[in-house]
This record gives C-alpha cells, sequence and structure tokens, in this order.
C-alpha cells in the first residue's frame, strides 16, 4: 500500500478542521483521537466518512462471529480507529460472569485520507492512498475561514444534572470499598479498581462533537478524543480525557504501557499543590498500589513478548494535570516474532491498571459490587497506523453518550490500607471536573 502525504503551509486548529469535516460529510463514524500537545500528546488525528467498519455487539459467548477479538483478524491495511469495550473480557475469560452493554463491545473503522495534526510543531499532514481525494481534503481545510469557524462552534447547551445525588454516591461507595477490603483481608484478591457511575441528560438531541467541544475547553489530555457511531440506529459516542496509555506497539515490535496509580487534587495555591504532590510521591499506600499494577502488567506482557525483554525505566513518576497529580509507571518490551498486536490486545485484557490483582478474580469481584455495565468506560480507543503500529488509551475520565443520556464514570483503586473516608474524596476529584465541565 502506497501512502502520499500533502502538508499543509497554514495552521488550524483540529478542532476547527473536525467541525467543518463534519459540516460537510456528516458525524457518523467521526473519529477524532485528539491530544493537549505536552509529552505524550504529540499528535491530533481525525478521520470523516468511514471506507469500513468492524464491529461486534452483545457479549453472547456462544457466538463467534460476535467474539471481537476474531473480528479484530479482519482488518486489513489501513489506517483504522475505534474502540474495544471492557466487556470484551468475557472472551478472555468467559468462565467469568460479565455484564452485557448496548454499546458495541468492539467499533473499529478504516479512514482513507486521514488528518495529522502536530500540535507540537502546528503542522497539518493529510495522508491516504487517493492522490485526487489528498488534494480534495487539502482544499477543503485551506478554504476553512478561521473566525467564522470558532464564531459557529460556540452553542448553548443545556443539561438535566437532577439525577446527580453525590450523597448517595459516596455512601454507596464507601460500603463497597468496606467490602473490597474485606475480600482482601482474607486473602481472595490483593487490590480492585473500584468504579461508579452517574448519568446527565441532554435536554435536546446534541451533538456529540459539540459535547466534546464543551468538555475540551476544560479538560484536555495526552490521550483524549471522540468517536461517534451513528449508524443503523446506533446513536451512540464516547469521549475521553484520559491521561492514560494502555498499550503502544511500534514498527520495530517494541512494546509500551503507562499505568496510572495514584491520584492527588491540583490546587490553585503553589505552596499547596506542591505539598498535595510530595504527599502523593511519598505515600507508601499510593507507592504500593502503582507497584502491584505494573508487577501485574509485567506479567500480562511475558504472556507475548521476549524472554529478558521486559524492562521498567520510570518507576512512580510524578505527572501533573490541569485538575490531578497522578503517580504513572512505564513498562517497556519486545513482541515475540510470532505474535502480533491482536495476540497483544488478549494478553493484556482488560488493563491491570482498572482491574487489580489477581485480575480475573478482580473482575469477578467487581461484577459483584458495581451495579452497571462499564462498556467502553475502562476499555479503549484503539489506532492502528498503515505501518501496523498500535496505540492505545485506557478510557477513564469519559463519557459515554447514548441517545440522550450522558453516562460519567469514574474509580479508584482499593488496597488494604486504603481508607474509605479518603477514596471517596479521590472518587469526588476525579468525578467533579467531568460533570462541572458541562455546565
Amino acid at each position: 500500500m502506497k501512502i502520499e502525504n500533502k502538508i499543509l503551509t497554514k495552521w488550524i486548529d483540529p478542532e476547527l478542521i473536525t467541525h467543518h469535516l463534519v459540516k460537510k460529510f456528516g458525524e457518523e463514524g467521526l473519529a477524532w483521537l485528539d491530544s493537549d500537545g505536552k509529552e505524550n500528546g504529540q499528535w491530533s488525528i481525525i478521520g470523516v466518512k468511514p471506507k469500513k467498519i468492524i464491529q461486534s455487539r452483545d457479549t453472547n459467548k456462544s457466538e463467534k462471529d460476535k467474539n471481537p477479538f476474531n473480528n479484530l483478524k479482519n482488518i486489513q491495511e489501513g489506517f483504522w480507529m475505534g474502540w474495544l469495550s471492557y466487556e470484551a473480557g468475557a472472551y478472555i475469560e468467559p468462565k467469568n460472569p460479565w455484564r452485557t452493554t448496548d454499546m458495541a463491545t468492539l467499533w473499529m473503522a478504516s479512514y482513507d485520507p486521514i488528518i495529522k495534526c502536530n500540535l507540537v510543531k502546528k503542522e497539518i499532514i493529510i495522508e491516504g492512498t487517493n492522490s485526487n481525494e489528498l488534494i480534495k481534503y487539502q482544499k477543503i481545510i485551506n478554504n476553512i475561514n478561521i473566525e467564522e469557524e470558532k464564531i459557529s462552534i460556540k452553542i448553548n447547551m443545556k443539561f438535566d444534572f437532577s439525577k446527580i445525588n453525590l450523597e448517595e454516591i459516596s455512601k454507596k461507595f464507601q460500603e463497597n470499598i468496606l467490602k473490597v477490603k474485606k475480600l482482601i483481608s482474607i486473602g481472595d484478591i490483593f487490590q480492585a479498581n473500584l468504579t461508579t457511575k452517574c448519568e446527565v441528560e441532554s435536554l435536546e438531541n446534541y451533538s456529540p462533537l459539540n459535547i466534546y467541544s464543551k468538555i475540551r475547553s476544560k479538560l484536555k489530555a495526552p490521550f483524549g478524543g471522540i468517536i461517534i457511531n451513528n449508524f443503523d440506529n446506533n446513536k451512540e459516542a464516547v469521549l475521553s480525557t484520559s491521561p492514560e496509555r494502555f498499550i503502544k506497539l511500534d514498527s520495530e515490535n517494541y512494546v509500551e504501557s503507562r499505568p496510572i496509580k495514584g491520584t492527588r487534587s491540583r490546587d490553585k495555591d503553589i505552596n499547596q499543590d506542591a505539598l498535595n504532590a510530595i504527599e502523593l510521591i511519598t505515600n507508601e499506600k499510593d507507592r504500593a498500589e502503582n507497584i502491584m499494577i505494573v508487577d501485574l502488567l509485567r506479567n500480562d506482557l511475558s504472556k507475548v513478548c521476549e524472554i529478558g525483554s521486559i524492562i521498567v525505566p520510570e518507576i512512580l513518576k510524578l505527572e501533573s494535570f490541569l485538575k490531578v497529580h497522578h503517580l504513572t509507571s512505564v513498562i517497556r518490551g519486545r513482541l515475540k516474532q510470532d505474535k502480533n498486536w491482536i495476540d497483544l490486545l488478549k494478553a493484556c485484557w482488560p488493563g491491570g491498571s482498572i482491574t487489580g490483582a489477581p485480575k480475573l478474580r478482580s473482575c469477578q469481584r467487581l461484577f459483584e459490587l458495581e451495579e452497571c455495565e462499564r462498556g467502553p468506560y475502562c476499555g479503549s480507543f484503539i489506532k492502528l497506523d498503515w505501518n501496523g503500529e498500535l496505540d492505545s488509551n485506557i478510557l477513564i475520565r469519559s463519557f459515554i453518550i447514548k441517545n440522550k443520556t450522558i453516562n460519567i464514570y469514574a474509580g479508584c483503586g482499593i488496597v488494604s490500607d486504603s481508607n474509605p473516608a479518603e477514596e471517596t474524596e479521590e472518587l469526588k476529584w476525579k468525578l467533579l471536573p467531568l460533570i462541572e465541565s458541562l455546565k
């Protein structure tokens, strides 16, 4: 497959490009893997008008055509973007109980051409296989009236927050923390990433892209973005403000994962903000929680990576975002020659940082404690480049839209010395900025 490209001579914000392309081609199948222009967020990538779509719906383990990992094998050469839901774990460990979801378990689409925006260099590249299409998109983007586009995307949207009861959410969450700690105390599990959700209703049928623009104005992230599936009467979208990379695989078979464990809120006061960061870095509970997940991921990667190739070049590194501080570690390895990116995903699915240890036992206990499905939340956005390179995030800090309902999720990792009150307070640090971003 021969890939051609056009480099544009002027810079236009990818948000304006995306809105303009959606006006011209429609929002059905839009994929915009967005970023923040910082260390791990150099590129913002846009695809419209999918050439081909592969999806799996429901988690009926007896039907092979619904197995998302089997369907991933149908992906051919090209540039693909989409999502894989948490409940795809049903095809990794069918003996475990898993909830069904009305969102697609797998949704992947190929795009040609695609628009790559380098947020650091302020450079726009159009890539594809058809030179005529490249010229067409080049003209479309060059003709964008920036000031008019800025005005047109400012839309007043109203949402109903009446279903959100933080006191009730907090009470139930603390009760579940105590249950997790009890399971840990008897040696059933060592750690579990407990989650919850709240619901917001759109008062009108707003475009998910307009909702994402509102969120993005307050919450940019290195692994953010939006994917919309409005085909076949499926009005659904996934919006991400995730700071976490799940798995990256480069063209030389090197693998990287960047799990996040450990969180503190940011503070407007510089001194207090620094103290919050120091407290996180030195906190034994948070350090132990992070290291436990590092070990879990090392184990997952060892199933498909070359013996002796797995290393941990960075451990317990402080990363600071707009609303929170995090502890992040980096695990790297090299994929075996007889394995591919699908084998890699299967070996690590679901992600260790959003399940627990031991992983599958934790998934079972979380099923018993959590009252609803996760769907794409705690799953991944997936990008497969022209050359077969893979990148993916963990869909935390995310919004799952079905019709007019917006589900907002958050969670915390629970270990033996977790303090229920402190963990519930952390839950609020994570939930409140997401809720506020819609106001």
